[in-house]
């Protein structure tokens, strides 16, 4: 791994400790049974490393620079990657014209072990904004982690990002770091063998406290660790939860129930004189059908509905849909877009709750779709109970937003039937618009190679085992043919 030059002092990933060989605290907690929300998981823990040292020696895939919005910070973190990464990363910053907070933006490692270095800026702390911290500091680790997974990286060597300078309180910041990264592996992290946190001797302290409440290493950890949890432990992807967005509308305020659901207060929109001031909601529906709603009401009212849907999807747990792995990215195609899969075999219709798999799948691709992507959707080896039903995939083509339609360049339907051809063909031509020629019938792994690199895409075993028993039977047949 290391390239040509590097210096002894560069400290490789495969030689230090996971997180799983740790020794475990005695533990003395009786503890009720109840689920913990970061249940034990070894397939997890062997991807956590704690490493007490200096980021910018790491001999990672990319090491994380927390910096400022110009990407000029002084801090002992920056200084250190810039003087290990050589005068050739300064001039390559200057490029990039600096970073929003939240965001993550990626250059070389020039003479850094690590081949990259992703950017970031983390958020400044002020009680009074504790949210809005709260909120870029979680967009910080997720938009990293999203460019690990996007380009395909094996590891990651996160710094503490937000400096002391920037006042975020450590224990604070640890909480958002270890939940966002645990989810994000756990719902998309396929491709990633290694992630490691870099601390000081101070910030060490903090972390070796709070990893067990994350990442236990036993059933008894986790039991033990379960009262300790923060009463916060954002969504199914960790972001932070605001019960203040979750805005309930009634014709007479301050008569709400605590236990009113989202759902119910959404339902409520239309009904009071505020509401009124949109429309009739019913009147405009009534219009729409008759063809008197003007295009631009409309466009107005379906964005109205997909932010009510969006808005449930953040709220609720989905953990349960994430872990069916029937919904994730991978890599890109030969043009650069990001490829999304979906594995029917792993969808058992009549099994689940398909409210929340529709809301899980809107949460997951609100933020992929606002620029170009693919979709590969495995049809290999399913049956009848996981086959989704036409009114189903037309009522989550009528809610999704406009550019989820705009931004798909292609969907490649990968081992299809003559059966599920004919559906695709109806559905396509008399369901909905637009889609018909974005749609790819594609028999074998190789034609579907011609537009996605092997590497670029995370493929379930059975589907390869599936291809290679078939694809030489389908060779013959072809062969037979021409002859």
């Amino acid at each position: 791994m290391d390239p040509l030059g590097a210096r002894s002092q560069f400290v490789e990933v495969q030689n230090l400790h996971t997180w799983d060989h740790d020794e475990v605290d005695n533990l003395s907690y009786q503890i009720n049974s109840l689920l913990s929300p970061f249940p034990f998981r070894e397939d997890i823990n062997r991807k956590i490393i704690l490493f007490k040292g200096d980021v910018a020696l790491l001999n990672c895939t990319a090491i994380v620079n927390t910096s400022n919005e110009t990407l000029t910070d002084k801090n002992p973190i920056s200084d250190s990657i810039h003087r290990h990464a050589g005068p050739e990363l300064r001039d390559e910053l200057l490029k990039l014209k600096g970073c929003r907070t939240g965001e993550a933006k990626m250059t070389e490692g020039f003479n850094l072990a690590a081949r990259f270095i992703i950017h970031t800026v983390g958020p400044k702390y002020k009680a009074k904004y504790r949210t809005a911290a709260e909120s870029s500091l979680y967009s910080c680790y997720r938009n990293v982690m999203q460019l690990a997974k996007e380009h395909t990286m094996v590891s990651v060597g996160f710094c503490v990002i937000s400096t002391t300078k920037r006042g975020y309180p450590l224990e604070d910041a640890t909480h958002i770091a270890f939940r966002t990264v645990r989810r994000f592996l756990e719902n998309h992290g396929e491709s990633i063998e290694a992630v490691v946190f870099a601390v000081s001797d101070a910030e060490e302290v903090v972390y070796k406290k709070l990893l067990p409440l994350y990442y236990p290493r036993s059933k008894d950890e986790e039991r033990a660790s379960l009262p300790l949890l923060p009463a916060d432990i954002g969504n199914s992807e960790g972001e932070p939860v605001v019960p203040e967005r979750q805005i309930r509308i009634t014709e007479k305020p301050g008569n709400d129930s605590e236990d009113e659901s989202l759902e119910l207060g959404l339902g409520l929109v239309g009904n009071h004189a505020f509401a009124r001031m949109e429309g009739d909601v019913d009147k405009q529906r009534k219009q729409i059908l008759q063809g008197h709603l003007s295009e631009a009401a409309q466009q107005k009212q379906h964005q109205r509905n997909y932010n009510r849907w969006l808005c449930r999807a953040r709220a609720e747990d989905l953990s349960d849909i994430a872990a069916l792995k029937a919904l994730y990215q991978t890599g890109v195609d030969m043009c650069g877009r990001t490829v999304m899969v979906v594995v029917g075999r792993n969808i058992p219709v009549t099994l689940i709750d398909m409210e929340k798999a529709l809301l899980y799948f809107i949460h997951v691709m609100d933020h992929i779709t606002v620029k170009e992507y693919v979709m590969v959707y495995f049809h290999t080896l399913t049956g009848e109970h996981n086959h989704l039903d036409t009114d189903f995939l037309k009522k989550l083509y009528d809610i999704v937003d406009i550019k989820f339609k705009k931004n798909l360049r292609a969907f490649y339907f990968v081992h299809p039937t003559f059966r599920s051809k004919v559906s695709a063909w109806f559905f396509t031509t008399f369901s909905v618009s637009g889609i018909k020629e974005k749609v790819h019938h594609i028999e074998n792994l190789q034609q579907l190679f011609a537009c996605i690199l092997p590497e670029q895409i995370d493929i379930p075993p059975f589907v390869l085992e599936y291809d290679a028993r078939v694809s030489p039977i389908q060779s013959s047949l072809h062969s037979c043919s021409l002859s």
